[in-house]
């Protein structure tokens, strides 16, 4: 495969997959601060697959040096592809066990801009990963058809802990984890507190 783990600026032919669905009009991070990132991965049959991701120009160089360990490592991801073939729906997502990183929007439940909304967070086998939380006392789970994922210890497979490759990986490059969050649990969520 060609031009594998690499870094370009979001060029005219990117912008068009991306206008009006993770790049809305009201995104405060300018085009010239997202990169696109081609990578390779593994699928959990030790397949390899092509991804594609859009980050902070921040982060960029620091996911290239990640997704090269994990694949190197053979690291299951089962895909990373651009939220925008989901039309940026987050949901849709995370059950198809996408893992991404930009996507303007907000934290669910919340007016406050996501990490993701900056190109500063990654999710990474979201399905298997779920994000837990309480709403006016009632149980989230995100995605909704990830119940069965919600016991942390159960044995499946793509699970993310502290013991995990990934996990080690992502906070040795000074990214935090949802999984360490108190009162909420995002165990997909890797993420770089930086703002605009």
């Amino acid at each position: 495969m060609e031009e594998t783990f690499c870094i370009s600026e979001i060029d005219r032919e990117i912008f068009a997959r991306i206008d009006g669905k993770s790049y809305k009009k009201n995104c405060p991070v300018p085009l010239s601060d997202l990169r696109y990132l081609k990578l390779l991965h593994k699928n959990l049959s030790g397949e390899t697959k092509a991804g594609e991701m859009i980050c902070n120009v921040q982060i960029a160089a620091a996911l290239i040096n990640i997704f090269e360990k994990l694949f190197a490592k053979n690291y299951p991801i089962e895909k990373i592809r651009l939220i925008d073939e989901y039309d940026a729906d987050d949901e849709l997502s995370m059950r198809d066990n996408n893992s991404s990183c930009f996507n303007f929007r907000y934290v669910s439940h919340t007016t406050e801009i996501s990490a993701h909304g900056y190109g500063l967070a990654v999710d990474i086998n979201p399905l298997y990963n779920p994000y837990i939380k309480f709403v006016d006392g009632k149980k989230i789970i995100e995605p909704a058809t990830a119940a069965d994922f919600e016991d942390r210890e159960k044995i499946f497979p793509y699970k993310i802990d502290e013991n995990d490759l990934c996990y080690k990986l992502f906070t040795e490059h000074e990214f935090s984890w949802g999984g360490n969050w108190l009162g909420k649990k995002d165990y997909q969520h890797f993420f770089i507190e930086r703002k605009y």
